[in-house]
């Protein structure tokens, strides 16, 4: 069991039920994915793009990284179908929260003139979406051997209805969010 899941169990439900008062145990909001995805739009004119990207979001991750392909033809973006314009990883389990833990404690902080993360990223059902600008942010990363900063998007699937609760449980996980 990971740090970040012991805090979980321990603090995090004890407080999520009495501020929302469940019923069933099985009504706490938990995290039940957290997908990375990195777009290279790029990748559609230099194919060459597409693997450093995969391995660099798998060191990222601990787990292997997927090609995503362009599902149709795009003539303004000179893009193919089967074209590979990115890639992207799930996280489940132990994996998980690892990168939760890695991404609050140690990558977020490193962001430079870092205020929080904007709360303006749920999506109404307690889902929570951010973009990082540089992925060089996270320490698995040599600096020197990243050729191309890329952006990456991180959204954080919760079993929340709703936004307030989302919120509250990625809170309690030490998501630093705007005050």
């Amino acid at each position: 069991m990971t740090r970040l899941e012991q805090v979980y169990k321990e603090k995090v439900v004890p407080e999520l039920q009495k501020e929302f008062g469940y019923s069933s145990s099985m009504e706490i909001p938990k995290i039940t994915k957290i997908s990375l995805n990195i777009g290279l739009g790029a990748a559609s004119q230099n194919s060459k793009l597409i693997e450093p990207a995969v391995e660099e979001l798998t060191a990222i991750a601990g787990q292997k990284a997927v090609v995503t392909k362009a599902k149709k033809s795009i003539a303004q973006f000179k893009l193919r179908e089967g074209m590979p314009i990115g890639t992207r990883v799930t996280l489940r389990g132990e994996a998980m929260w690892d990168f939760y833990d890695r991404l609050v404690s140690f990558a977020l902080p490193r962001v430079r003139d870092f205020r929080g993360v904007p709360d303006r990223g749920f999506d109404g059902r307690g889902n929570f979406t951010m973009g990082i600008k540089e992925h060089t942010i996270f320490p698995e990363l040599e600096i020197d051997r990243v050729e191309l900063p890329k952006g990456m998007n991180v959204t954080v699937c919760t079993s929340a209805k709703t936004d307030k609760e989302g919120k509250m449980l990625l809170d309690l996980l030490g998501m630093p969010f705007k005050k």
